[in-house]
């Protein structure tokens, strides 16, 4: 018999089920419910296998007969088409889900051997799992890839599409390099926007109007000192956030290597404008509120969002019991600070251009905030430039002292543009 659309639509269920074969162990069963069952019966190492390839009218004839085909043509090389599309079945069952693979990645490489791994835990946890998380990761295609960056720029976020574009390809090359994955999704994804050169630099005035702003702003004791020390001592908010008692001792602050961005100790002399924003401390300086350890990075950044007339008021963008970051409500505009947004490395920034203004060449500068030589330098020039990054910091402390108070401009010393000896 050969089978026709025809005659597989007219097959009625009887009373018990019927099997109709066309031929070399091809067929349909019928069953009383009225099911219809694509079969493949053979027989492997003397025993008798039913194999289900579809039901109709969900496979049709056509492509019932390319399975059976396929199957047929696997039996014909001595293998079980019905073990092989079971194990295929448990393969697809076991196979990662983009959560699953997020989570892997996050244990076995990012917390291990990324000082940012906290960033990219956000990443995944706000951004990608929401949309792809139950997806397989096998799964996922390029044009996966290119709609979650799309949906992230126009919530009026490229920054944050850049990013996730990052942490994303480096999780699916973690993917194929631990044979989790054969290919990347990754490949050929590029960013959806042009990245904007980072150069916002707070005027005088802003700086004025940000320091008093902040006392009366809706922000927390924590925040609010972490972002004026970042602009004291011009360190990376990373590593201010995360400061503790023990690595003080006396005018310095020493930045422990596995702290530093680039894996170097670096130094930081503390003015007094800094001591006293530091204060009396045990254990973290700005402690979080959700237990032993430091406030979040995000929560400053968070707490400018909610408290610059220039930002648009924006949705918290995970649940409190997740981080720093608290749901609240809209701060009131009497209490917002006038000036242009800002983040809180823009404050780094600002300290670096000051310390340029009053005349500090860029060698100490670099010295200042704690960036690695390199070349020669790096190799023969072993000078930690204490005594330089003290004189550098004091001149800072008065020129923003200046600024705050309105205090005689005379009382920064100026410097020529070489080497302070």
């Amino acid at each position: 018999m050969t089978f026709s659309d025809k005659y597989i639509e007219s097959l009625k269920p009887g009373d018990k089920i019927n099997d109709i074969r066309e031929g070399r162990g091809f067929g349909i069963r019928v069953l009383p419910s009225g099911v219809k069952t694509w079969f493949f019966i053979y027989r492997i190492d003397g025993k008798r296998r039913f194999m289900n390839i579809g039901h109709y009218p969900s496979i049709s004839l056509k492509e019932a007969r390319k399975r059976y085909r396929d199957a047929y043509s696997m039996f014909e090389q001595g293998k079980d088409p019905a073990a092989t599309a079971e194990q295929e079945r448990d393969d697809r069952r076991k196979a990662p889900t983009v959560a699953d693979l997020a989570a892997e990645y996050m244990e076995k490489h990012a917390k291990p051997n990324k000082k940012t791994w906290k960033r990219d835990e956000l990443c995944l946890n706000n951004d990608v799992c929401p949309v792809l998380g139950k997806l397989k990761a096998q799964d996922v295609r390029k044009r996966d890839v290119v709609l979650l960056l799309e949906g992230i720029v126009n919530r009026g976020a490229p920054g944050q599409a850049r990013t996730v574009l990052e942490v994303m390809r480096r999780m699916f090359t973690f993917a194929v390099e631990r044979d989790i994955l054969e290919t990347s999704p990754m490949f050929g994804v590029k960013p959806l926007t042009k990245k904007i050169s980072k150069d916002r630099v707070l005027t005088p005035e802003e700086i004025k109007v940000l320091w008093t702003g902040l006392e009366t702003a809706s922000i927390s004791d924590e925040v609010r000192r972490a972002l004026k020390l970042i602009l004291v001592t011009g360190a990376r908010p990373g590593e201010v956030i995360g400061m503790q008692s023990a690595e003080i001792a006396g005018d310095w602050w020493q930045i422990p290597a596995n702290r530093s961005k680039n894996g170097i100790v670096h130094r930081v002399f503390l003015t007094e404008t800094a001591k006293s924003i530091i204060g009396p401390a045990e254990g973290y300086v700005f402690p979080s509120p959700r237990g032993d350890k430091s406030i979040d990075v995000n929560a400053m950044a968070y707490a400018i969002r909610r408290n610059l007339k220039g930002y648009k008021r924006q949705r918290a963008a995970r649940k409190a019991s997740d981080s720093d970051v608290p749901i609240m409500a809209s701060v009131p505009d009497e209490k917002k600070i006038d000036i242009a947004p800002f983040t809180p490395h823009d404050l780094r920034r600002t300290a670096a251009t000051m310390l340029a203004e009053i005349g500090y060449t860029n060698e100490i500068i670099d010295a200042v905030l704690g960036h690695k030589a390199r070349g020669v330098i790096a190799v023969y020039n072993r000078h930690d430039y204490s005594r330089e990054k003290q004189l550098a910091l004091e001149s800072w402390e008065r020129k923003l002292d200046s600024i705050i108070n309105g205090n005689a401009e005379s009382n920064v010393i100026p410097i020529s543009r070489h080497m302070v000896t």
